[in-house]
């Protein structure tokens, strides 16, 4: 049986799909990856996955690149005539599942969040969702990772049936392994993980850095991740005032997570939240806004604390509501977050939901 997958990065393929690439391999699946050359494709050569590389603008909204995208989907489907296709994120999901019905290949799609291009409202989103009703009509199945969006979905039209709720990308529990809970005496370190944007609540946390830190200077901020839009300038001079502790782009989290006391995402849309999936797996409590994608993740006051999204007062609240709390209930917290992550959110319940659909596919086609 051939697979061929669509994406639109390899980190994101190979951190929170790689699971299930083995295991497609593993069954003697030929595997056949499809994405941007980058630094995680050799990464997925070396699962056994065959590479067909596809130049794509993640952002771009230029519809002569989108329909030579469209049109490259359909030679390459044609030229490996592949059994299933599985898409994941906007592009791939929207001109994948376009190809897909042109060719008469059968595709799952994975709505791995919204997107900003349908959370603003005006006619960007009206493309989108028309771009989407056209792109997912024909998929064999449509897996939703939380159930607001499922609705959303729903309630526009876009999608009727065929539909399946997996609990986001899941976390490799083994991977992110529980820590024991940093010293009592260390100072309390918050942990950002994620690309520097607005959409991710970066100015309500920067902003929020510099209210705590004058109160509780002793205070850690650590931020990883990409600077994708125009803030490199602010985060240099926080972090030369060590309002904030920048670390760029960092390929293992882990060691971050695990030298934390909590993890922030203050985010203003999300499918499911990685970051807040892996903190909680290593131990940590997760202060979030409380948005789909990220409320659904913790137990408020038992695993983590919600706050308003775009708030900044609704955020420093939360944040030194943490501070304040007596050390053995935020080592509970994190305890509660691990546990909460083993019964709900382990990776292999969404390889056994892809499986599954294979499955059900394969008998179809005998």
């Amino acid at each position: 049986m051939k697979i061929l997958v669509l994406a639109n990065f390899g980190m994101g393929l190979y951190n929170f799909r790689k699971e299930l690439l083995k295991e497609l391999i593993k069954q003697n699946k030929e595997v056949y990856i499809s994405l941007p050359n980058d630094e995680y494709v050799p990464k997925l050569k070396n699962l056994g996955c065959k590479f067909v590389e596809t130049n794509l603008e993640r952002r771009g909204t230029n519809p002569l690149n989108d329909s030579k995208l469209l049109l490259h989907y359909i030679q390459m489907i044609k030229r490996i005539k592949p059994d299933v296709v599985l898409t994941y994120t906007i592009k791939p999901n929207v001109y994948g599942g376009l190809a897909c019905r042109i060719t008469k290949t059968a595709y799952f799609t994975n709505i791995t969040g919204l997107g900003t291009a349908v959370e603003n409202k005006g006619s960007i989103q009206k493309i989108t969702l028309m771009l989407y009703k056209t792109g997912l009509k024909k998929a064999s199945c449509l897996f939703f990772q939380n159930g607001t969006n499922l609705k959303f979905f729903s309630d526009k039209n876009i999608v009727k049936d065929k539909t399946r709720l997996v609990p986001g990308s899941g976390v490799n529990l083994e991977q992110h392994t529980f820590e024991e809970y940093p010293c009592e005496s260390q100072n309390i370190r918050f942990l950002f993980i994620g690309r520097i944007m607005k959409s991710k609540g970066i100015e309500e946390l920067l902003q929020a850095a510099k209210i705590v830190k004058q109160k509780y200077p002793n205070t850690k901020f650590d931020l990883i991740g990409h600077c994708e839009e125009d803030y490199q300038q602010q985060l240099n001079e926080l972090n030369k005032s060590e309002v904030i502790i920048y670390h760029g782009q960092q390929s293992d989290v882990h060691s971050f997570i695990k030298n934390s006391h909590a993890t922030i995402l203050p985010s203003y849309h999300e499918g499911t939240a990685n970051v807040l999936l892996e903190s909680a797996s290593s131990g940590r409590p997760v202060l979030a806004s409380r948005v789909s994608g990220c409320k659904e993740i913790f137990d408020e006051g038992i695993s983590g604390f919600g706050f308003e999204v775009r708030s900044v007062d609704s955020l420093v609240e939360a944040i030194i509501k943490f501070i304040n709390l007596p050390y053995e209930q935020k080592k509970a917290m994190g305890m509660a977050g691990r546990k909460k992550m083993e019964k709900e959110y382990d990776r292999k319940i969404v390889i056994n939901a892809y499986m599954d659909e294979i499955e059900k596919l394969k008998g179809g086609m005998i």
